[in-house]
């Protein structure tokens, strides 16, 4: 597995194909390997790679842990630097899209064109009582529920109602291995994020894309970051949750080749 060590930690990450380099970074309870449908379909025209985030998949625990978006981007940076692969095609989903947008902030140059996927302006875009809910509910649940425990309460609800049996278990054993200083970042980290200020000076192509019946960052979310990305696209695709990616990933690979094609 192919690992580069960064501010003394192993970052680890997936790579297929050839061709412009497509940077994939997964959600809050996912990691490296929910992305396998898109390293082996798209790997005939890009350079697909995909990050373990610190303290998630085979990648090492961030010492200490980290509280904001801005700590997770300046490490991508640096991975993307040491890779040889700017400027680069970014896609996030959920918590990744969130980081995109934090990347964004930061380094625009290094970004040819942004893909969000059911994305999120971050908890403090929103409404205040409801992301103080969030955050307590997410550290009382990492701290006092097994890895495993938590995936069986909260997988099924990343889902649309015509996802099989196999995506089911997909989806929980890839939630089931979290770990507790990678989720409690990105918990904080989501909870400190407020993307608002970013959308309407973001001046590469970007496409927005969402599951039809998506529970946890539903279509008006991404409806709202469509209007404040001028010149942006927005694409839903029909009978699918939160993981459109890995629900329907012929159609969501099919908008992520037709976009780039025209970028």
């Amino acid at each position: 597995m192919p690992y580069i060590n960064i501010e003394g930690m192993k970052i680890h990450y997936a790579k297929a194909g050839s061709g412009p380099a497509l940077v994939l970074l997964h959600g809050l309870g996912s990691n490296a390997d929910s992305w396998k449908k898109q390293l082996v379909d798209l790997q005939d025209q890009f350079t697909v790679i995909a990050w373990d985030a610190p303290g998630y998949g085979h990648s090492d625990d961030p010492v200490p842990e980290f509280r904001y978006f801005a700590d997770f981007a300046h490490v991508l940076k640096k991975l993307t630097v040491q890779l040889n692969i700017e400027p680069f095609y970014l896609l996030g989903h959920s918590m990744g899209s969130t980081l995109a947008l934090e990347f964004m902030k930061h380094y625009p140059q290094s970004v040819k064109a942004l893909i969000l996927a059911s994305g999120t302006r971050g908890g403090a875009a929103k409404d205040g009582d409801q992301n103080e809910g969030k955050l307590r509910n997410r550290l009382h649940a990492i701290e006092h529920f097994s890895s495993e425990q938590i995936a069986e309460q909260r997988a099924d609800n990343l889902l649309g109602s015509k996802a099989t049996k196999e995506m089911q278990e997909e989806a929980k054993r890839i939630y089931a291995k979290i770990r507790p200083a990678g989720y409690r970042s990105v918990t904080y980290a989501l909870y400190h994020a407020n993307q608002n200020d970013i959308l309407p000076i973001i001046d590469v192509p970007t496409l927005v894309i969402c599951g039809e019946w998506d529970k946890i960052t539903p279509v008006p979310e991404s409806k709202t970051i469509h209007q404040g990305i001028r010149h942006s696209k927005l694409k839903i695709i029909p009978d699918t949750g939160h993981l459109c990616y890995q629900e329907d990933s012929i159609t969501f690979n099919q908008h992520i080749r037709s976009f780039l094609a025209n970028v």
